[in-house]
């Protein structure tokens, strides 16, 4: 069997892959040793530019409320006495477009990827099927897989194989990408419940930083609710692992099995690791598989969903011959470097919520009350741009805005639903646009890049849009710029003024490479 792209593992990330690689016309198969979908929640929570990757495959998060539903609110962070050691404003709208905070629930969207993937006549997906062994050459890579239920075996041969298999993937030992784990290791229960229709559960999300039990509550989704709970020295985990222990834990929160059903209880080890490596020839590694994070930042899984969209805009240009196959060299130097920022950042959080002894506790709480009442500002997530790579100037690699525009006279639309997509040039005046040459225009648009004036008369192959709430006068001000060239990964490749319009979108095309061979099918 020969396809464009195999993908092995078909979580989220490589669901996410798929649709992707599928919509722009691919061949692509998935493989994946489980018979079935893992039917209970995982992650719950997620950010804007989450949403905007949702936005970008047709579920967009307003149209979806019984998966996932925003929380404009705070995390508040209390001690063992109650006191509060900081609010975290988890509230409003990122610079996505989207509520900061979302919680949701991950079969139901696991659910909704699976009908997306399965509306792609060119994807197949094979359950039950486990890669065995991976070999590659110059011009292929080839996966053998065996059925689990079978003596079957067969093998897949692909132009790129992309390993989204965990943390413990196969893909990447046989690729030999190197792993860094920190060492930081701590095994905590996760519990989901259900209340009954008589019963609320509270709202609020809290990190409870009490030394004798930490625990975290958070809402679950729509209609659930979740608690963590860290296993102590004197506990094993057989013993966390049992529904009565779960049961005995929820108890101090009004929570027992009169009034909530117990979906699930888990005990999961958080680590602290990440590949140093992400491509090895026409190997590549994406999500758990590349990188893994304790969940106190919430932000595993975004992780992995933006390598699947910085990976496929990439993979689709090198496989149309867009780009040179150097330009996937990019795909694990952006990466890695927004990745690791955030596993430090999970680990930075973890290391003060996960102290069980009761002086340092105290020490803790003391400095952490003494700053809060000073005014301090609670600390943000990071929002690291992306590693070196393919993009420019101090504003390069970092994420790109997304506000409402109107075409014409239809009504006012987010820009990527009123322009099919995020990549873009984006300028003040349309006059700067006719400086970039007839070709080179062509070119960005096989890659899925339009081009979008704020103002001006529409010449051919331009958009004019109405700016409905300034996000981009604004932008373009604080950047100082005139020009911003987004790619179709909601990242900038760079800004510049007016006049420098056509060497900054050259510069880009030049480090991309190729030539365009087959225009891209609408995402």
């Amino acid at each position: 069997m020969t396809v464009d792209v195999a993908i092995i593992g078909f979580g989220p990330v490589g669901k996410v892959l798929a649709i992707q690689l599928g919509r722009r016309g691919h061949t692509v198969i998935v493989a994946d040793r489980n018979e079935a979908g893992y039917p209970l929640p995982r992650a719950v929570t997620h950010c804007s530019d989450f949403a905007r990757i949702l936005q970008s495959i047709g579920l967009s998060p307003d149209t979806i409320p019984h998966i996932t539903e925003p929380y404009d609110d705070m995390y508040r962070w209390r001690n063992s006495d109650d006191d509060t050691l900081l609010d975290v404003d988890w509230s409003g709208r990122g610079e996505s477009g989207w509520y900061n905070t979302y919680f949701f629930h991950q079969p139901a969207l696991e659910d909704a990827l699976d009908a997306l993937v399965e509306s792609l006549d060119n994807v197949r997906v094979m359950r039950g099927w486990e890669a065995t062994a991976l070999r590659q050459r110059e011009d292929c890579a080839t996966v053998d897989l065996q059925s689990n239920s079978t003596d079957a075996s067969l093998a897949i041969e692909a132009g790129w194989v992309i390993g989204a298999d965990g943390a413990n993937s196969k893909v990447r030992q046989w690729a030999a990408l190197d792993w860094h784990n920190d060492g930081y290791y701590f095994d905590w229960l996760v519990v989901d419940v259900k209340p009954s229709r008589a019963s609320e559960f509270p709202h609020i999300a809290v990190q409870n930083c009490d030394h004798r039990r930490p625990a975290t509550m958070v809402p679950g989704g729509p209609g659930r609710r979740r608690w963590e709970f860290m296993r102590l020295p004197h506990e094993s985990r057989e013993e966390l692992s049992k529904a009565a222990k779960a049961w005995e834990l929820l108890a101090p929160y009004g929570i027992d099995p009169g009034n909530a059903h117990l979906e699930r209880h888990a005990v999961y080890t958080f680590g602290a690791c990440w590949a140093n490596q992400w491509r090895n020839g026409r190997v590549m590694i994406a999500g758990d598989a590349a990188h893994l994070m304790p969940p106190f930042a919430g932000q595993g899984l975004g992780a992995g969903m933006r390598d699947a969209m910085n990976l496929s805009w990439k993979l689709d240009a090198v496989l149309r011959g867009c780009a040179d196959a150097t330009l996937l060299d990019t795909y694990g130097s952006e990466r890695l470097h927004h990745a690791m920022a955030f596993v430090k950042f999970s680990t930075s959080l973890g290391q003060v919520i996960c102290i069980t002894d009761e002086h340092e506790a105290a020490a803790r709480d003391e400095r952490m009350i003494a700053d809060w009442r000073a005014g301090m500002t609670p600390p943000a997530p990071p929002r690291p741009g992306l590693g070196a790579g393919l993009h420019v100037g101090d504003a390069g690699g970092m994420l790109a805005r997304q506000g409402r525009v109107r075409i014409g006279s239809a009504a006012p639309a987010l820009f990527d639903d009123a322009l099919d997509g995020p990549g873009a040039v984006i300028t003040r005046s349309a006059a700067t646009l006719a400086q970039i040459p007839s070709e080179a225009c062509a070119h960005l648009a096989n890659l899925g890049i339009a081009m979008v004036a704020l103002a001006g008369r529409p010449c051919a192959g331009t958009v004019v849009v109405d700016d409905v709430d300034r996000t981009y006068h604004t932008w373009l001000d604080e950047l100082r710029a005139d020009t911003i060239v987004i790619r179709p990964d909601f990242h900038l490749y760079g800004a510049g003024p007016a006049d420098q319009t056509g060497d900054l979108v050259a510069g880009m095309l030049t480090r991309i490479g190729g030539q365009s061979v087959r225009s891209a099918r609408p995402v």
